[in-house]
């Protein structure tokens, strides 16, 4: 669920909200130099990896039998809510699986509008 007045909620296309072609380069620049979910590497399990270069990582995975903690989505740390200058701030990107984009990450976001 959407809070009242998010940005989100807009009508807006995804362009228009800034999610056009200069950030879906951007997007891919990012993966490809920060490939893994920064959720997912504070795992315990991932330890080892988390200084290897990301082909070594990669292999070192499949090594030990786990899925290489790949992210696909590039998360604003802190939300921007439309605001284009923290919106381009790399300082303020992080990349992430879908599965902790869309669970943990939204349930912190939920946590700090409630003020908890």
């Amino acid at each position: 669920m959407l809070a009242a007045g998010s940005w989100r909620a807009s009508t807006e296309s995804s362009t228009k909200r800034g999610y056009g072609y200069a950030w879906q380069k951007a997007r891919v620049g990012h993966l490809r130099s920060h490939p893994f979910c920064v959720y997912c590497l504070r795992d315990p399990v991932y330890a080892a990896i988390r200084s290897m270069a990301p082909s070594s990582a990669i292999l070192r995975c499949a090594e030990l039998g786990l899925a290489a903690p790949m992210a696909s989505v590039v998360d604003h740390i802190e939300p921007h809510r439309g605001d284009q200058a923290l919106f381009w701030n790399k300082a303020n990107w992080q990349s992430l699986c879908a599965t902790h984009h869309s669970a943990d990450k939204q349930r912190e976001e939920a946590v700090l509008r409630r003020g908890e």
